[in-house]
């Protein structure tokens, strides 16, 4: 086939009322891309599911501007554009009949990666969720170093996800409701940079594009669809979360839910998912690990003295109290070291995440 002009590529996504679906339809119709947008009106008419209104979109030629601007705007900025026939288009997506045609990429992942999941959830996370969130994609990284994890850099469970995956050096990818000239939230901004160079950004939405409501329902379909699996952490009765399931579902994908208490209002969608069998229970990294047959490494022996020259020196006091007593709730490690709850938290789940200690119920900490 010979190379489609990146013009030509982005423009058939453009056109109003065909969808990702007909486009493709309209490419095999004709054969090439270029070919929808020089046929004329009077055969465009005739085509199935075409129709006189959508024939006259088809036929006005003004949004091969827009695409001709947007082209240029992604080779100045060295941003990736992946259409559906391009040999490197992920292949996850391409599974998918509703994928997109045509959507644009800045990082530096592979995204036909080995292991890709998603996670999702309420932009109304508890303090519970984002600790979840962080012990299972914590968890996933002690085995699986190559894991990317997908999610929509929103408020809440997507921007922990995001989090957790940097700080245990995974690559991530957020995938946006609007261009990449923006970054909404603006309070994630810096999250996004960092994610540039440890995974990357994903729209397929012309880069001055705005966040407008619509185009979160949009965006979830390649949540779901560009990843093995979606993690469902905290949702309410409605909500993206619960659509990107769904969809998830429905390409086939396996979906995942951190149950809750049956009174809580954010365990409620999740509570859901796992009572209608739409979603298996996902309490820990070793859950997932099983449903996807993602089979860790050999266990690691028990933790040496060795490792203490990877542990700074707070690190070590608390190792050391936890395996001379052997098992202490984080107050009274508070007590003992004369240390804030804030930073003692924030260092034993980073233990957590090495393989140090474990959290068990009630805030018990024991030495791995």
């Amino acid at each position: 086939m010979p190379e489609i002009s990146l013009q030509h590529k982005i423009a058939l996504g453009l056109i109003p009322r065909i969808g990702d679906i007909n486009a493709r339809k309209l490419v095999s119709h004709f054969g090439n891309v270029e070919g929808v947008f020089y046929e004329p009106y009077r055969n465009l008419i005739k085509i199935p599911g075409i129709g006189s209104e959508i024939a006259k979109y088809i036929s006005d030629k003004s949004y091969l501007a827009a695409a001709d601007k947007e082209a240029e705007y992604v080779t100045k900025n060295n941003i990736r554009t992946y259409f559906y026939l391009d040999n490197d288009y992920p292949f996850r997506l391409r599974q998918c009949d509703d994928s997109p045609v045509v959507f644009f990429f800045t990082g530096n992942c592979d995204l036909n990666s080995a292991k890709l999941l998603s996670v999702v959830g309420t932009r109304n996370s508890t303090p519970r969720g984002r600790e979840i969130c962080e012990k299972i994609i914590g968890g996933l990284a002690l085995n699986h170093p190559e894991l990317i994890i997908v999610s929509g850099l929103a408020y809440g469970i997507d921007i922990a996800a995001h989090k957790a995956a940097i700080a245990n050096k995974l690559q991530t990818i957020g995938v946006l409701a609007h261009g990449l000239r923006t970054i909404y939230p603006a309070v994630h901004f810096s999250v996004a940079k960092t994610m540039k160079n440890n995974g990357g950004l994903l729209t397929d939405f012309l880069s001055d594009a705005l966040p407008e409501r619509n185009n979160f329902l949009k965006r979830n379909r390649i949540i779901a669809g560009l990843s093995d699996a979606t993690l469902v952490v905290e949702s309410g009765e409605k909500g993206g979360a619960l659509v990107t399931a769904d969809i998830a579902n429905s390409y086939n994908r396996d979906v995942f839910a951190v149950p809750g208490r049956p009174e809580d209002q954010w365990s409620a969608g999740c509570n859901t998912l796992i009572r209608h069998n739409k979603a298996a229970l996902a309490g820990s990294a070793q859950d997932i690990e099983y449903f996807l047959n993602w089979i860790p490494e050999k266990s690691k022996p028990p933790v040496q003295r060795s490792l203490f020259s990877e542990l700074d020196e707070t690190e070590q006091r608390i190792f050391e109290l936890l395996n001379k007593e052997g098992e202490l709730s984080i107050d009274t490690i508070c007590r003992s070291l004369e240390m804030p709850v804030y930073k003692l938290s924030s260092l034993l789940l980073q233990m957590e995440f090495k393989g140090l200690v474990k959290c068990y119920p009630g805030n018990l900490y024991k030495v791995c």
